[in-house]
């Protein structure tokens, strides 16, 4: 048996929620076209004959601008330090940024194996693959380099044969059945959150956040109740809409990942709720779950 936690860091919207469910082969992060989507430490549980790879997904590094923002950095950095193996994700596309150069800089004393994997290859020729390889590998002592898509799958089974040589453990940490860590309340709000992050621009997703209230189960179906949190009255006017449109299509949208996710029909309620600054308070980042961790 050989089993790990393999950290995954990056900046934001690099894909690291899309890798981490292409290689589960399900959805266990939600995923957006725009950055900072993940905001809690998510376990996806890879499981094969003798193997297992918890795979960490973190928040983005980036510079903060609010109590929210401080503390998804700090979830990253323990991430850092408390897993086996690091894969440093990176945007094949977009080439070497800044951001980058932050996070190899947070990296470099740390004593553990870190993977450069150069994501969205499927964006970009070969002849620059190549180029973007040049770009990063002077920069840092990676263990190895593995570029990959996570959109197509290409040489996903290659990163996985690779971390396998690192793994360090020989416990099994979680049942062979087991895909997440996280409950499946939590995985509730975070769908009717992806959501509002598909259908609404600039500030809003992010003054956003989403918890489940209750859920009744009955003989083949769910009562689920959501509430959708803002910190101001005119974002709870966007995301409910003209005569209610925007709330009703965010709501039959996550009603249909809901039932692919419960397997049964699902009644689903949603509420708009304004706490005015919630982003900056610590009773609501802890009541939301956004655990304070210490560097």
């Amino acid at each position: 048996m050989k089993s790990g936690f393999v950290g995954i860091v990056g900046r934001p919207n690099v894909g690291k929620s899309t890798l981490i469910n292409s290689i589960l082969g399900k959805k266990v992060a939600i995923t957006s076209n725009k950055p900072q989507t993940t905001r809690n430490i998510i376990q996806g549980i890879y499981n094969e004959d003798k193997v297992q790879i918890v795979f960490v997904d973190t928040p983005g590094i980036h510079k903060p601008v609010n109590k929210l923002g401080k503390t998804l950095n700090k979830q990253a950095y323990y991430s850092i330090n408390d897993t086996d193996i690091i894969l440093f994700l990176v945007d094949a596309y977009e080439g070497l940024g800044k951001g980058d150069i932050y996070i190899l800089d947070k990296l470099k004393d740390i004593n553990k194996p870190v993977i450069l994997v150069i994501n969205k290859i499927d964006k970009i020729t070969h002849e620059e693959i190549l180029k973007r390889i040049d770009s990063y590998k002077d920069l840092y002592d990676f263990d190895e380099i593995i570029p990959v898509s996570s959109i197509t799958k290409s040489n996903i089974d290659d990163l996985i044969d690779t971390i396998k040589k690192y793994l360090p453990d020989n416990i099994k940490y979680y049942n062979e059945d087991s895909i997440t860590n996280k409950s499946i309340d939590f995985l509730m709000s975070e769908i009717v959150r992806e959501k509002v992050f598909n259908y609404t621009d600039e500030e809003v997703p992010h003054s956003v956040t989403c918890v489940t209230d209750s859920v009744e189960v009955g003989k083949t179906s769910y009562n689920i109740r959501i509430s959708i949190i803002v910190d101001r009255d005119s974002l709870k006017k966007i995301i409910i809409g003209k005569q209610g449109d925007m709330i009703k299509k965010i709501g039959i949208e996550s009603r249909k990942d809901l039932e692919s996710l419960l397997g049964r029909k699902v009644y689903l309620e949603l509420f708009v709720k304004t706490i005015k600054k919630w982003r900056e308070k610590d009773k609501y980042l802890n009541e939301f779950g956004f655990t304070d961790f210490e560097n």
